[in-house]
């Protein structure tokens, strides 16, 4: 049996090719996000250990916000001073770095990264641990002279000599060029300007007794834990974090995770997509080769195998299949991987594949994923297979269960697809946001297995209405086509399930990101009354400098800063959450259009008074009048009396839980040193918004990181967010399709050897070349379409349910994007017909008598 099972391996080899390719995508995704992300992982793992001082002294980063407030926490440098004198400190040093600048040229052209990576300033101070060294030029020697990393130099075209502008927060400053530092380690895609040691901290602090952190080297012999036990003792713990040279590493590490994560996870999702469609081309092929080979089978059943000896035939088949294309696929993956590590050099983060990591439990993800899904999706085309019996030898029947009744999948089909429909229903009536997410990810989960267990039921149906003017249009053999599809409904019904997945998701995610940009274009509308919003290109702060100049332009009427804060709120019912509040100057109902439940505006922004959204405040037990205690960064703490709750009805997003906002005042009191977010603009009287726009351009021109939108250009500015994941979205179906493209050609392929004999006294009783062909095409079409039209109807049902847990969110519009749908429904026909162009071609040139004697 191991004889026979190899060579029957052997000898379909090229109909397996396909699904081969299935499992080497699949398995090519999986190996390539664990190969590049535990290469990322380990590259920057040590950049932080080798760069991290054995000890450092910073503020203590008791609260974390999504939102960048543009403040810098400090220390004093004359902590510097204290460290150094305890026993065990070999040297210390009072750090400066910020990342709250722009850096601009000549030109007013943006020196730093466009792909998010900062702009870092920093004191000039090197050391064992430092990740550049000079190779051109000379250190800064006074205020005015800095130094620029080599890759930012050649990349942004900067030589020595060169000025450049600092827009910094206490002002902004211009530096000659005196010379190139080129990274020793891994670039992590910043772009680093160095200034002199003394002037660092008053040109980027605004005082040269202020520090970023203090860093501290241990003597020979003391242990960093030692050493930071012996720093603590001296120094304000309450006040100041003291890591070690691990810790300060691991925080870092956790900071880049976030990014890494989504890397990872969005490149699993590919690999899912893969692994998910490639079960059925698999299923498929093995169940078509078996029907093929029911004489065989029963040749080996007549001469004395067993059931479980042919079921082990068939599955030893399959993990030969899954370990071919494991391997394979893990080759990929490695290739893939190193063509990831080349792309992001194009993002500025310089990763080197000599340093791949391959750890040990990729290549058994690998073939784990591979084998396994392989196995899993030939088990039951190979208990078919089992039940063959020795009279199907001389009967020369097909065991494809054409004639079985579909019974047991409609009862299945319709209970789980009953449970998916009721996790839905119960995800459209859900009040709250957690459990109807919940149900919604159940729901498309039941519903997804039950349409692929019912799709065969509805092969007939839908096959007649889609190719219904096929006999009218082509004639005969429009009809048979048509007749050919519906032959199997099961083989029909797992081919076009394949495109199905793709079409579904592809379906709900574009209702769902259609709803999301019809709801905010409905929110700007309503809440938005200002006519120009200055904000940064990235949604980072900018400086004071900025908003004097604005203020300043002719044309300009009113002005109205936002700025964000970082908080803590102890609530009445208990709770205690961590948020992000916003500050902003008085005039705000003349920008914004804000409903209110209770209070009003002048009440929010009064000295000692906050606002929050009413949903939250009820949520929370919280009423106007109500004292609550709020925490800001550095252990600043104060009480707030809820002067006003409004009802906005707006979608909360970047962590800005609960609505918060009062006085920029109290920002400006307990986040010393933040800068503006946002100013909201309104002409003067006599001003036309054209004349305005091209003055505040103007004005805005040596900024470049800064930009004046309109109404319209703030919603084009979320639409394009939105549009990223859609392009996400996109991506994973263009990989599913073209592994259902496989699955479409395998199962032509197969369907055309397995109708040889019919082919051919087509061929003889006078169908033309062109003629079958145009069948087998058509056929095709017919397929892709129908899958088309289930997953998209599956699709619209998700998107619509997905629009309702939005609406929990204040997205509360439903829009159908119908050019969209017209669009991929055109599009799967063009699938087919591509799908089917080798299949017809091979049939086309099918010698006749041979086909007519094929056994």
């Amino acid at each position: 049996m191991l004889k026979a099972t190899l060579r029957s391996f052997l000898a379909h080899k090229g109909r397996l090719l396909l699904s081969a390719l299935a499992i080497i995508l699949s398995v090519a995704f999986v190996a390539g996000s664990l190969i590049f992300s535990d290469t990322v992982t380990r590259t920057f793992d040590r950049l932080f250990h080798s760069t991290s001082a054995d000890v450092t002294v910073e503020p203590k980063q008791d609260l974390k916000s999504q939102v960048p407030t543009g403040a810098v926490e400090t220390v004093p440098a004359s902590l510097a001073a204290r460290v150094a004198k305890v026993e065990g400190v070999a040297s210390t040093h009072a750090d400066v770095s910020v990342q709250n600048i722009t850096v601009v040229d000549s030109r007013n052209k943006s020196v730093g990264p466009t792909t998010g990576a900062p702009t870092i300033a920093s004191d000039w101070y090197l050391t064992r641990r430092s990740p550049v060294r000079l190779t051109s030029g000379h250190a800064p020697r006074g205020g005015g002279e800095a130094l620029l990393d080599a890759d930012t130099a050649d990349k942004k075209h900067v030589k020595i000599g060169d000025t450049l502008t600092v827009l910094a927060q206490p002002g902004t400053f211009k530096v000659r060029v005196v010379g190139i530092a080129t990274f020793t380690t891994t670039n992590p895609g910043a772009a680093l300007v160095f200034l002199d040691p003394k002037t660092a901290a008053a040109q980027l602090l605004g005082s040269a007794d202020k520090a970023t952190s203090i860093q501290a080297d241990a003597a020979k012999g003391v242990s960093d834990a030692e050493l930071k036990k012996r720093v603590a003792a001296v120094v304000d713990t309450a006040a100041y974090d003291v890591k070690t040279a691990d810790e300060q590493a691991k925080s870092a590490a956790s900071d880049l995770g976030g990014f890494l994560d989504v890397i990872k996870y969005v490149m699993l999702g590919f690999a899912g997509i893969a692994v998910l469609v490639g079960i059925f081309l698999i299923v498929n092929t093995f169940s078509m080769l078996i029907a093929q080979r029911t004489r065989e089978l029963g040749l080996l059943r007549a001469l004395g195998a067993d059931r479980r000896q042919v079921r082990r035939s068939v599955l030893t088949e399959a993990l030969l299949l899954g370990l071919v294309g494991s391997t394979l696929g893990l080759a990929a993956g490695i290739g893939l991987a190193a063509g990831l590590i080349k792309l992001m050099s194009v993002f500025g983060m310089n990763l080197k594949t000599t340093e791949m990591v391959v750890g040990w439990g990729t290549p058994v993800a690998a073939y784990v994923v591979g084998v396994g899904v392989t196995f899993v999706a030939a088990y039951l085309p190979a208990r078919r297979a089992a039940a063959v019996s020795p009279m199907a030898a001389l009967a020369d029947a097909e065991i494809a269960g054409i004639g079985k009744p579909l019974r047991t999948r409609a009862i299945v089909g319709s209970v789980v697809g009953a449970l998916g429909a009721a996790a839905l229903v119960g995800c459209a009536t859900a009040t709250k946001t957690a459990s109807s997410a919940s149900l919604l990810g159940l729901g498309v989960v039941l519903t997804l297995i039950a349409t692929v267990i019912a799709g065969p039921l509805l092969v007939r149906p839908v096959i007649r209405v889609l190719g219904g003017a096929f006999p009218a249009l082509f004639g005969s053999i429009g009809r048979m086509s048509q007749r050919n599809a519906l032959r199997n409904p099961r083989r029909t019904g797992a081919t076009a399930a394949a495109l199905m997945v793709g079409l579904a998701l592809v379906g709900g995610m574009s209702v769902a990101s259609a709803s999301m940009s019809r709801s905010f274009d409905q929110q700007i509308d309503k809440t938005l009354g200002a006519d120009f919003i200055v904000q940064n290109t990235n949604f980072v702060p900018f400086n004071q400098e900025v908003t004097d100049k604005v203020r300043a332009t002719p044309g300009v009427g009113l002005v109205v800063r936002q700025r964000f804060a970082p908080v803590a709120v102890r609530l009445p019912d208990g709770k205690r959450i961590e948020t992000t509040a916003a500050g902003y100057d008085d005039g705000v109902d003349d920008v914004a259009h804000v409903t209110y439940a209770a209070g009003n505006t002048a009440a929010a922004l009064a000295g000692g008074s906050i606002g929050m959204d009413v949903k939250f405040a009820k949520k929370h037990d919280v009423r106007i009048g109500s004292t609550i205690p709020v925490e800001f960064p550095a252990g600043r703490k104060t009480e707030l009396k809820v002067g006003a709750l409004t009802d906005q009805d707006q979608a909360e997003g970047f962590g800005m839980q609960g609505g918060l906002f009062f006085g920029i005042a109290t920002v400006e009191k307990y986040v010393p040193g933040g800068q503006d977010s946002a100013l909201y603009v309104n002409k003067a009287s006599g001003t036309s918004a054209d004349q305005l726009r091209r003055n505040l351009e103007h004005t805005l021109k040596p900024y470049p990181q800064v930009q004046a939108r309109d109404q319209a250009d703030y919603k084009k500015l979320v639409h394009d967010q939105i549009a990223v994941l859609l392009y996400l979205v996109y991506a994973l179906l263009g990989l599913a399709i073209i592994i259902a493209v496989l699955g479409v050609v395998n199962t032509l392929a197969l369907s055309v050897v397995e109708r040889t004999r019919e082919i051919g006294l087509l061929r003889a009783i006078g169908l033309a070349r062109r003629q079958l062909r145009r069948m087998i095409r058509l056929e095709s079409v017919v397929i892709a379409v129908f899958g088309a039209v289930l997953g998209l109807a599956l699709g619209l049902v998700w998107g619509v349910c997905t629009q309702q847990v939005l609406a929990l969110q204040g997205m509360k519009a439903l829009a159908i994007p119908w050019t969209t749908i017209v669009a991929v429904v055109i599009g799967s026909a063009v699938v087919g017909i591509v799908a089917a162009l080798l299949p017809a071609l091979r049939a086309s040139r099918m010698n006749v008598l041979a086909a007519i004697a094929h056994e």
